[in-house]
């Protein structure tokens, strides 16, 4: 898939640095909430909205719920559920829809071929299973997770069962030192390279005991939005 350019979601692009870090993790959250609220124009009345986990997420959820519109939504987390609920905001169980007309969620990298690392909260498996149902998924970030290539660690999730022989044949993988997954799963990381997303992607969903991965292919994303400085950069997957 070609690169593309960004282009302006809100306001006008100015000359500002690329990279989060160097305004610090004030500019950092400033810059997710800039991307949240642009994402959070995308949503009409009446749609059905899949919310995703994280820390860019949560600026999110205000921003919908200051909106005021007649949604219903599902969330990837408890914590989404939990912090949506509080808000006003409409959640049901992923079990009364079988479509979403749209999902949003954050990512942990961003290859400039569209292809994303997420799991850095362990929902991984979840986050995918809404965005592959979700008519349009947006993506919100900071500056800071545009990367030029993918890179080690992408969150895994597997089954207790057999797991030393799951860990064996993985190779790379280290077990996270965290509360399991909200359906039960192991969270872990691979840690070998990643110079082949598509190819790790199969070797990964194939690999027994592999609950989910990390990696995103870039059919399942339409609009990644990333707050830059005090403007949000707009980039459409679909059209590229």
């Amino acid at each position: 898939m070609p690169g593309g350019t960004f282009r302006p979601a809100v306001g006008q692009t100015r000359a500002v640095s690329t990279d989060a870090e160097k305004t610090g993790a004030a500019g950092a959250d400033a810059e997710k909430r800039l991307a949240a609220q642009a994402a959070a124009e995308f949503v009409a009345d009446g749609m059905t909205v899949g919310l995703g986990t994280g820390s860019t997420v949560a600026h999110l959820l205000p921003a919908l719920a200051g909106r005021g519109l007649a949604i219903r939504c599902v969330a990837t987390s408890v914590g989404t559920q939990r912090a949506a609920a509080a808000l006003g905001l409409a959640v049901e169980p992923f079990g009364t829809l079988d479509r979403l007309d749209i999902a949003i969620d954050g990512a942990d990298q961003i290859a400039p071929d569209g292809w994303l690392v997420k799991g850095g909260g362990g929902a991984h498996t979840r986050e995918k299973i809404v965005a592959a149902a979700a008519d349009r998924f947006i993506v919100i970030a900071d500056s800071s997770k545009p990367v030029p290539a993918l890179r080690p660690p992408v969150p895994v999730e597997l089954l207790g069962f057999g797991l030393p022989a799951t860990l064996r044949e993985l190779g790379q993988v280290t077990v996270r030192d965290v509360p399991a997954s909200p359906d039960g799963g192991v969270i872990a990381d691979y840690h070998g390279p990643v110079d082949d997303p598509a190819a790790l992607a199969a070797w990964l969903a194939a690999t027994p005991g592999v609950v989910g991965h990390g990696l995103f292919e870039p059919a399942l994303v339409s609009v990644v939005l990333i707050g830059r400085g005090d403007t949000v950069e707009r980039r459409d997957l679909a059209a590229l």
